[in-house]
């Protein structure tokens, strides 16, 4: 009897705990977990639906600083007006280097260069860029507080730096 409450009780919590891999010893989320959040952004950017993608920038205080927009974007309406443009585009992005930061257990940092495989003019093109990315845990949720995407200013041949 006390080995049925035991897994019954083990398995209960296994399957009540949240998606979320957790850093061992720590409430603070892995570094794994916060690189699965872009996985969610790209998957999101994948099914054509602005209002998918903006649903994922937190609902108090989410900002898109975009790549292709010279217009800061604030709120749920803003934010989905700029994807509903930049989707056009087919992107599908591709981290190159990321660099995490875990501030604590609501809040981290994900930012360095990203490329975005895009169909302009009826032509595939590849776009560099830096991003950051500041993930907060609102309401129980995981969502982008801050997005900043610019596209890179040198070309590899020119880089002098």
């Amino acid at each position: 009897m006390k080995t049925s409450l035991f897994l019954i009780t083990l398995m209960t919590s296994i399957f009540a705990m949240p998606s979320m891999a957790i850093a061992k010893g720590s409430h603070d989320p892995s570094q794994e977990f916060i690189a699965k959040q872009f996985d969610i952004w790209n998957v999101a950017l994948q099914t054509r639906d602005a209002d998918k993608v903006a649903a994922l920038y937190c609902e108090s205080g989410g900002v898109l600083i975009p790549t292709v927009s010279n217009v800061v974007r604030t709120n749920h309406g803003e934010i989905a007006d700029y994807f509903e443009h930049f989707l056009e585009l087919k992107p599908v992005g591709q981290i190159d280097k990321a660099y995490i930061r875990v501030l604590g257990p609501d809040t981290a940092v994900n930012s360095g260069l990203y490329t975005f495989h895009v169909i302009k003019d009826g032509k595939p093109a590849d776009v560099h860029a830096r991003y950051t990315f500041v993930y907060q845990k609102q309401h129980g949720k995981w969502c982008i507080m801050e997005q900043h995407s610019s596209a890179m200013p040198e070309t590899e041949q020119t880089s002098s730096h």
